[in-house]
């Protein structure tokens, strides 16, 4: 027993991996000592042996059993009422384990042990009888699982069998008589009971079918009361014994012998509710007493929903046992759901359906959203503040897993979200992205049948019961759906179905359909609209074929691969639009244009055409162009179409494509180069060349309030990228030039006043009619006017007080006529009225400067698209460099109101210009010296540092550019001239990072500079940029790494700089120089920096000692100590006498590296901190901190 009393207290652990190994090792212990037991002979007992009394039953247990088993099965039963820790589940486990390896111990004499050790009385705590309730429902659960409770086989040496009827039945009415007991147990009571029943019913004792019928007559007749467990066990053994008679258990509280038909669907509401103020007495209903209410839902449900819903792969034969389309509607939807149930009751619906949800197939799924189901879901998804929010969200959640799981799924549950039950604006009203996310998740054939679905819902017979607006209403929405599945880019694309899209909304939003054509390879002319689609609706079918062509055309500008071929047979979406189009205006039996066009449209139409055909043939240097040029004018031909009953008219644009299209055509027809020359200067003189006249209609796009201009805008200057011309860079950098805004307004008016002018001269005719027709229009107007706002109402009235008269109300109006004014008091009421209209007149004016203020950051900000484009498709282009000033002046220009538009500018030049690594082989010198010139210029009056970042970024570019085509001297006179600036100018913008940039990517040119640093240092305005011209000294130091083949020139700059470092040190120590400690402890650094240097390239090595004078380190060292603003600072000298050591040769510097590491501060460079702690003070704070630990 010495070697099992050990893992008894591990059995209690709360570990479950401990708990199992306890286990396995006591059960197999105790079973090797069973297998070494040999049992004393005891007389023949006889099935009279159930009624033994328990002192009995103990001595027989001792008898068959080894004296460890027997304690350990005592043990074992009395520790399940335990409290500590998990040892209820550490001794259940190893008391079934051990129950199911030994054949030893009888039913009945397990039942009696647990019984006896279970029992409760009046004295103890509710704890105390709690933990006496769940012992015994454990103890009855491992005879159940171990198999005890069916053994058939006799214990050894003895005929009595270990299991029989009575002590099943014993077990049984224990069960129930626990669950009686206390109602929260009952649940957990009732399913160890069907596991009992199940455990009979697999088994093969010989009296299994009687067990089963007194199973059945202690459940039904015994106990008349019903609970959802009560349910289980019926819906259970109904599906095993569907012979019985089940009307005289069931009767009268159940209509039909079959629990879940539909005649009893009714009376299982009100049970699975679990309220007893449901009971009704007079129909026969009496339910058990409900506990109190708990979030997770009864088990009955699981056993109810296999019943239904039976799994087709573990049960291929097995049928439903009733309807879940009437189940789902009364018991949960009518019930659990109605709008007087309880938000626990509604909780568990939602429970209830996410468990249904996960069995059902498509085919059932429309049974389970149900009208109250979706009314309740809607409502609580909709707002955060709703009791059951979470649970609502969990349900819109776990739909988008199950169509990632299984995409055929996704079509069905859309179909439900936006149907009957369900709203067609379903995620605008429940604020989430619930559809969105179906859809994103569903395959390509899902995403045919939902747009089959949605067009199926346009026609409607008209009747007088139709509602036209609700009709107008589903097909807006259908609109909106068709052109959502195109824009959303989660959606999986086929051509197919985008195609069938495109088609529809172009049918339906060009042409009306007169007569349908079964054959027709569009879908919409198969069938006729009824009724007719309305204006709106087609100006809303053209709007939403413009917006899908903008997202096709602007996810293939960012493809790596030819833009142009968006669609699987290489031509664009907006091809096939116009294919589309000519296809239907020649089917004119059964359709038509909804808008005639005139003589000069179609031919304008006709000769584009025929210039796209032969842009086709354009040869393989001038594909891109001729691509993008011809992408332009059939995107330019699509919106022309859309916009024609809108008014706008680019029929001039769309002109003056066509002819720099003709022209590229003859341009590249010229083969002979002379030729081609005298062919450029006629151009010249002709107009502007073809890429400009491209260029500037696409910033004539730009303008459009239309994104699909504007993508197109960007997808066509993508091919144009790598033709462009310094015309067509200064036609886009004009752009951004800074305008004020009543220029705007100017520019504006005298616009619309020239088309005014010229639609007067139209004809004479025309005139007459519009002068006719405008009678009424004008007194309209004249009567708006007359009508000014409450606000400047109330202006003009107390300006009239304040003068003196009151303003005229009803019948003063007439009698006013006898009361006359003076001439003071006109004159005074005028000066009144005069500042009022002054003041609406400067409003108006403010109103129209700040809208025109706007639109053009707007414009600016496209216009910044275009320059990125050309940056990212062609960044070794000779023209890249024009690029940086225009933006650099826009990023210095920007007011507050435009920092979009200065950060769009500055990311261009930062993420874009400014990380070039290559540059273009053709570059002009002088212009692009010129350039950082005027950029330095600039730098230098750059209002705050995040500017000058940006000036300095490309001040390194436009070096790189200058260095690698050989024009090192103006970069280096460029930054001279800065450096002076920054060092001699107190109200310079520079700061040292600006040059800190250049000597970090240009160390060796910037060399060039040292003695020019080494010179402004005695120019210096003040201390501050003194010392900040010797840290840029020390950097350059340290970025040099091929110092070993500049010996000579380091040779000869470092005396000048010993000398230049002693001056301004011993001035310091002299109060001529106002350094504090930390600068001349700069200085220092950048004497010992040198040092090192020097002592690293110099050979032979001494020759540190002539170039560095170790003497005069020495007499500044003496200077130090005897000064009063540094002979307390100790760093100081510390990094003096290492200047010494090193100054004096190799033998010293050895010494010098001793002296570095005792003295090391942190973070100085090796240096000894100022004021730093001494090495004492360091062991002791070392010492107190490893104590401390």
């Amino acid at each position: 027993m010495s070697t099992t009393l050990p893992l008894f207290w591990h059995l209690s652990s709360n570990s479950k991996k401990e708990r199992v190994e306890a286990s396995v090792k006591l059960v197999d212990a105790l079973e090797q000592f069973q297998a070494q037991f040999v049992p004393k002979p005891s007389p023949e007992t006889t099935e009279d042996e159930e009624d033994q009394s328990d002192e009995e039953a103990e001595d027989t247990l001792d008898t068959l059993n080894a004296q460890d088993v027997s304690y350990s099965i005592r043990r074992l039963v009395r520790g399940l009422a335990s409290p500590r820790e998990s040892s209820r589940l550490g001794f259940a486990v190893a008391l079934t384990e051990l129950l199911s390896r030994i054949n030893t111990i009888t039913c009945s004499q397990l039942v009696s042990l647990i019984m006896d050790c279970s029992k409760t009385q009046g004295s103890m705590s509710g704890q105390e009888e709690r933990d006496m309730l769940f012992a015994r429902l454990f103890g009855l659960t491992a005879v159940i699982k171990s198999g005890l409770i069916v053994r058939s086989a006799p214990l050894p040496s003895s005929s009595t069998v270990a299991a029989t009827l009575t002590s099943y039945l014993e077990v049984v009415k224990q069960l129930i008589a626990l669950g009686e007991k206390k109602s929260w147990l009952r649940e957990s009571t009732w399913w160890t009971l069907e596991l009992a029943l199940d455990v009979l019913i697999q088994s093969e004792v010989e009296w299994k079918e009687e067990g089963v019928g007194k199973t059945m007559e202690v459940i039904y007749e015994d106990e008349k009361t019903w609970s959802p467990e009560k349910i289980a066990v019926t819906v259970m053994l109904q599906e095993r014994y569907p012979q019985r008679d089940w009307r005289k258990y069931l009767a009268p509280t159940f209509k039909n012998p079959r629990i879940l038909n539909t005649a009893n669907l009714a009376t299982l509401a009100k049970l699975l509710k679990e309220s007893t103020s449901e009971d009704d007495e007079e129909t026969g209903v009496k339910a058990a007493a409900a506990g109190a209410w708990k979030p997770q839902v009864h088990y009955v449900w699981d056993i109810i929903l296999d019943a239904l819903l039976p799994s087709t792969s573990s049960s291929p034969n097995k049928q439903p046992q009733g309807s879940l389309q009437e189940f789902f509607r009364v018991v949960v939807d009518d019930s659990l759901f109605a709008a007087t149930s309880s938000a626990e009751r509604k909780y568990w619906g939602f429970q209830i359906f996410l468990k249904a949800l996960s069995r059902v197939s498509a085919s059932d799924m429309p049974m389970l959203f149900t009208k109250n189901f979706m009314r309740c879901w809607i409502n609580h998804l909709s707002k955060p503040d709703r009791y059951l929010h979470k649970v609502a969200k969990q349900v819109a959640t776990e739909m988008q897993t199950i169509v990632s799981k299984d995409s055929t799924m996704g079509f069905t549950l859309i179909v439900q979200l936006t149907g009957v039950n369900g709203s067609r604006q379903f995620d605008k009203l429940t604020r989430t992205k619930t559809v969105e996310g179906i859809l994103a998740s569903m395959d390509a054939e899902g995403i045919k049948a939902y747009i089959d679905h949605l067009l199926e819902q346009v026609d409607e017979e008209v009747t007088e019961r139709t509602d036209i607006q609700a009709l107008n209403a589903r097909r807006s929405w259908i609109i909106d759906q068709l052109a959502a599945l195109v824009r959303n880019g989660a959606i999986p694309k086929q051509d197919d179905w985008i195609s069938a899209v495109l088609e529809w909304l172009t049918v339906h939003g060009l042409f009306e359909v007169k007569k349908k054509a079964d054959k027709s390879p569009f879908r919409a002319v198969r069938s006729v609209p009824k009724p007719p689609l309305s204006d709106e609706l087609r100006e809303a079918c053209r709007a939403r074929l413009l917006s899908c062509l903008a997202d096709l055309v602007g996810s293939s500008t960012h493809k790596k691969t030819d833009s142009a071929k968006a669609v699987s047979d290489g031509h664009t979406w907006v091809a096939k639009t116009l294919d589309v189009i000519g296809a239907l205006e020649k089917d004119k039996k059964h359709v038509s244009m909804f808008v005639d066009l005139d003589e000069d449209e179609k031919n304008l139409r006709s000769r584009a055409s025929e210039i796209v055909a032969s842009l086709e043939s354009a040869p393989e240097e001038q594909r891109d162009l001729a691509q993008g040029a011809k992408t332009l004018v059939q995107s330019t031909l699509v919106y022309q179409l859309c916009q024609i009953e809108e008014g706008r008219d680019h029929a001039e644009a769309l002109e003056a494509c066509l002819e720099a299209a003709s022209r590229l055509l003859e341009t590249k027809s010229k083969k002979d180069k002379k030729r081609k020359k005298s062919e450029s200067a006629a151009a010249d003189e002709e107009g502007p060349i073809p890429v400009d006249v491209f260029v500037d209609t696409i910033i004539g796009f730009l303008e459009e309030p239309s994104s699909y201009m504007r993508a197109v805008a960007n997808l066509c200057f993508g091919m144009f990228a790598t033709s462009v011309r310094e015309s067509t860079v200064d036609l886009i950098l004009a752009q951004l030039e800074r305008r004020d805004p009543s220029e705007l307004l100017e520019d504006g008016e005298e616009d619309e006043r020239m088309s005014a002018e010229e639609g007067e001269d139209d004809s004479a005719e025309d005139d007459e009619k519009s002068n006719d027709e405008e009678g009424e229009p004008e007194d309209d107007e004249d009567e708006d006017a007359e009508e000014p706002d409450a606000e400047f109402r109330k202006k003009i009235e107390a300006a009239l007080q304040a003068s003196g008269a009151k303003a005229l109300e009803g019948d003063d109006v007439e009698s006013s006529e006898e009361e006359l004014m003076d001439d003071d008091q006109m004159m005074a009421i005028d000066e009144q009225l005069a500042a009022v209209f002054k003041s609406r007149t400067a409003e108006a004016k403010k109103g129209k400067d700040v809208n025109a203020q706007r639109e053009a950051t707007h414009f600016k900000n496209r216009v910044l698209d275009l320059v990125d484009i050309m940056v990212k498709t062609n960044p070794t282009g000779p023209l890249i460099t024009r690029l940086v000033m225009p933006l650099l002046e826009l990023i210095s220009g920007c007011s507050k109101d435009e920092k979009h538009l200065s950060d769009k500018a500055g990311g261009i030049l930062r993420s874009r210009i400014g990380k070039l690594k290559e540059v273009s082989p053709q570059i002009d010198i002088a212009e692009t010296s010129k350039l950082l010139e005027e950029l330095h210029t600039q730098a230098r009056r750059a209002r705050s540092a995040d500017i000058l970042a940006s000036f300095s970024q490309c001040s390194v570019y436009l070096s790189r550019v200058l260095l690698q085509h050989g024009g090192e001297e103006r970069v280096l006179a460029a930054y001279r001239e800065s450096l002076m600036d920054y060092v001699a100018r107190k109200t310079s913008s520079l700061n040292a990072q600006f040059f800190q940039d250049f000597i970090r990517h240009f160390p060796s040119s910037a060399w060039l500079l040292r003695n020019d640093l080494l010179e402004v240092t005695g120019k210096a305005v003040n201390v501050y940029r003194q010392c900040q011209a010797y840290l840029l000294l020390q950097g350059l130091l340290t970025q040099l790494t091929d110092l070993e083949s500049r010996s000579s020139e380091l040779v000869d700059f470092m005396p000048s700089l010993r000398q230049n470092l002693l001056k301004i040190l011993s001035d310091a120590c002299d109060n001529t120089a106002t350094l504090s400690s930390a600068q001349v402890k700069d200085v220092l650094k950048l004497a010992l920096t040198a040092a090192r240097q020097t002592a690293r390239v110099v050979q032979p090595p001494n020759s540190v000692a002539k170039i560095w004078e170790p003497r005069s380190w020495e007499d500044l060292q003496e200077k130090l100590k005897e000064s009063q603003r540094f002979k307390s600072s100790s760093g100081l000298h510390a990094m003096c006498k290492q200047m010494v050591e090193l100054a004096s040769g190799p033998a010293s510097a050895a010494k010098a590296v001793g002296n570095k590491r005792k003295h090391r501060g942190p973070g100085n460079d090796g240096e000894a901190a100022e004021g730093g702690p001494s090495p004492a003070k360091k062991k002791r704070v070392k010492t107190k901190g490893v104590k401390s630990q």
